[in-house]
């Protein structure tokens, strides 16, 4: 190589400038852009400061606003529920108090103590139903009424007026509060964990420790302020408590890769230049692939807003936020920054880091090139030992068990659950509606056929109606009592608690638990009945099949926008067809290998984890977002092999190169991204502890067996046909 190729070399070492913003006005907006945020330094970083004093005002209500786990779809169960409430004043919420031991006198008490709270609808007492005391264990049934807007501060007044030895509480109300207080300190715990392990890889990084905690700094403005607007959001968006983890865990560790891959730009550009020039060189290059790389993971963002469940749109919003506040500081307060630091960004040197690094990963590099078939295989077998657990999958909608044991209502529900068996039977609501009401004989024949006929069905075991509730066994019979009037003003309360005016509700229990798939198939099945009327389904078995049903029907449709999206944006960079297949290929193996070890730890129970299920929602998130982040290795390590092949290398010459410049870095900021995501392993709340621990093992496999063994292997194997692309001009 020639002088002034290898200065050309040193100095575009790290630039991960591509095809795609070479062209039009680019780069002239990057270097004007460049160039104004040294010029005002000052003023941005004020500017961020009180940006960042006003969000985390705001951000510090952000866990009072969040409610539910996020698994809402409007469907027909919302629809149902809704009705119920309006028409026939049926609580949608309900608190279970639990006693152990059963004690009538402590029971009148407790329940006594609830006369003052307004927001009670009903008690169903263990005094008066002998159905809900068994075995020494009573529970008493709290209905709240249907306006009660903040049920977490009414899960604490109960929890203040009545929670003492034997008596504790649960339902769903108290759950999802409990969860949302978990994931406050599940948040806490994932920061004291992977913080401090990111600043040593920082460390070891950049050797300095003010060049190490910048990044940091970065990181938590993004969140702050993140955290900050979606409390702004919060009065016209339902937020579920799980943004609480997924956006600190994305924006984290998407802030410190931004920042130590723009880091490590500049100190390139100081070696030979002034602190304002290095920064804006930074800004146009390092910039512009931090750029791409939001683009890649809003992408994958973007295509979750597809399949319309509440916990998809949250995850969206809030990470397309926290993505697009990452870019922003990135590239804003961050060189700002550095501006006003000037060399002060070296100062407290503790590791002094080796220039020689790059020789082992050049060896390396060689290596994989003399031997790209073995590595091919090699690597495809790992991935697909990795892929073999994957057949046996099993997905479910979070319930209960989201919920670590060693909290009181995991523990009450759970002893409810083993004594009463909660769980061995679920109930649904049919919900008719006929226009000509359903007191006249045709009506009451309508309701006797669909008894009738729910009771031919195996699976169901009870069905009430004023038939069951009166003890009447014919139409007919109905219609004589009817004519007494007497008997009619007796059945007169019990007719109208099925059915006003046009609308009649028929519960329906069955022999499955509601998150099961058969009581999904069979909430799946009677919606193609033909029942002679207009009617709608709600119910536990029924909001799991909508969600599954969304879902199902919609991902394909997500991973098309995804892959699709992906695949023309790196053929218009690289200007190449085989590179954006390759990569979208492997990007799927990659994952269904994370998939696979996924199922290995939570489904087959390893590494103390207890034996369960994967959370339904969580293959579809770590797809979407880790499809999107594993494009920014790729981009970086594709982009430097291609400026060495334009250059005039050959094809192998290029890979290495370009394998040699770009291994450390990817390594350190995949290991960045594992540190903050894999901390979450260490939680207690299951589908944030799933998802924290899918992204870093899909992005570990990416850095490691796809980004440094697959690529530059099929990149050797593949040789100028890398770079081909149809109707264009070769380039070489």
């Amino acid at each position: 190589m020639s002088g002034q190729e290898s200065l050309l070399c040193h100095t575009t070492k790290c630039d991960t400038s591509f095809t795609l913003f070479e062209k039009g006005d680019t780069k002239t907006t990057m270097k004007i852009f460049s160039a104004f945020i040294t010029a005002h330094a000052k003023a941005i970083v004020a500017i961020w400061l009180i940006i960042f004093l006003a969000m985390a005002y705001f951000a510090l209500q952000l866990p009072g606003k969040l409610q539910g786990d996020g698994f809402f779809v409007e469907a027909d169960h919302t629809y149902v529920t809704n009705e119920l409430a309006e028409t026939f004043d049926l609580p949608s919420d309900t608190i279970l108090i639990v006693f152990d031991p059963a004690q009538d006198k402590k029971i009148e008490d407790t329940l006594k103590k609830l006369d003052n709270i307004k927001e009670i609808h009903s008690i169903q007492s263990p005094l008066e139903d002998s159905s809900l005391r068994k075995d020494g264990i009573a529970y008493a049934m709290v209905h709240l009424k249907n306006d009660v807007e903040n049920l977490p501060d009414i899960v604490e007044e109960f929890r203040s007026l009545i929670e003492e030895e034997g008596v504790s509480i649960t339902g769903g109300p108290v759950i999802s509060a409990d969860i949302n207080t978990a994931s406050q300190k599940d948040l806490a715990s994932a920061e004291a964990i992977g913080l401090p392990i990111a600043i040593i890889v920082l460390l070891l990084a950049f050797g300095t420790v003010v060049a190490s905690i910048l990044p940091i700094i970065i990181g938590v403005v993004t969140v702050v302020t993140a955290f900050g607007i979606m409390t702004l959001l919060s009065g016209s968006v339902n937020l579920s408590i799980f943004v609480l983890n997924i956006v600190p865990m994305l924006g984290l560790a998407l802030s410190i890769d931004f920042a130590l891959l723009f880091i490590n730009r500049y100190r390139e550009e100081r070696t030979h230049t002034s602190v304002a020039q290095a920064i804006q060189t930074a800004t146009q290059t390092a910039g512009r692939s931090i750029i791409f790389s939001a683009v890649c993971v809003m992408i994958g963002l973007g295509a979750m807003i597809v399949i319309d469940v509440e916990i998809f749109h949250n995850i969206a919003l809030g990470g397309t936020i926290v993505v697009l506040l990452a870019v922003l500081s990135g590239l804003t307060l961050l060189p700002a920054t550095m501006m006003l630091l000037g060399d002060k960004l070296n100062k407290w040197r503790l590791i002094r880091v080796k220039a020689g690094g790059a020789n082992r990963w050049r060896g390396f590099a060689g290596f994989v090139m003399k031997h790209p078939v073995a590595i091919v295989i090699t690597a495809l077998l790992l991935l697909g030992i990795g892929m073999l657990p994957l057949k046996d999958i099993q997905l479910t909608i979070p319930q209960v068990d989201s919920l670590p044991t060693k909290y009181d209502a995991r523990a009450a529900y759970d002893k409810l659950d083993e004594t009463f068996e909660l769980g061995g039977s679920s109930t649904l609501y049919l919900l008719a509606e006929r226009k000509e009401g359903w007191e006249d004989a045709e009506g009451r024949e309508l309701i006797y056929a669909i008894q009738e006929k729910l009771l031919n069905d195996s699976l169901v075991t009870k069905v009430s109606t004023i038939y069951t509730a009166a003890n009447i066994q014919t139409p007919e019979e109905l219609s004589a009592s009817l004519a007494i009037p007497q008997v009619a003003e007796q059945l007169e309360p019990v007719m109208n608690t099925f059915s006003k005016d046009t609308q009649l509700f028929i519960p329906i229990t069955i022999d499955a638990a509601g998150s099961s798939t058969t009581a999904q198939k069979f909430a799946r099945t009677w919606m193609d009945k033909n029942l002679g009327v207009d009617f709608a389904l709600g119910g536990p078995a029924k909001f799991n099949q909508e969600i599954f049903d969304e879902i199902a029907s919609k991902i394909v449709l997500a991973i098309a926008i995804i892959i699709v999206s992906t695949f023309f944006i790196l053929m218009l960079a690289f200007r190449s067809v085989l590179i954006p297949l390759k990569a979208i290929i492997m990007n799927i193996i990659g994952l269904s290998s994370a998939f696979g070890i996924l199922v290995y730890i939570f489904q087959y129970g390893h590494f103390g984890i207890e034996a369960g299920s994967i959370v339904l929602i969580i293959p579809v998130i770590v797809f979407c977002l880790v499809f999107g982040l594993s494009m920014d290795y790729e981009v970086f390590l594709i982009s430097r092999i291609q400026e060495e092949y334009l250059k005039g290398a050959d094809n192998t010459r290029a890979t290495i190169d370009g394998l040699t410049s770009t291994s450390r870095i990817i390594t350190s900021a995949a290991l960045i991204m594992i540190v903050i995501t894999g901390a979450f392993a260490f939680t207690d709340v299951m589908p944030v502890k799933q998802i924290g621990v899918g992204i870093a093992i899909a992005v570990a496999i990416d850095a490691t067996i796809i980004r440094l063994m697959l690529v530059p292997s099929l990149m050797k194997l593949f040789g100028d046909w890398n770079w081909w692309l149809p109707f264009s001009k070769k380039s070489k």
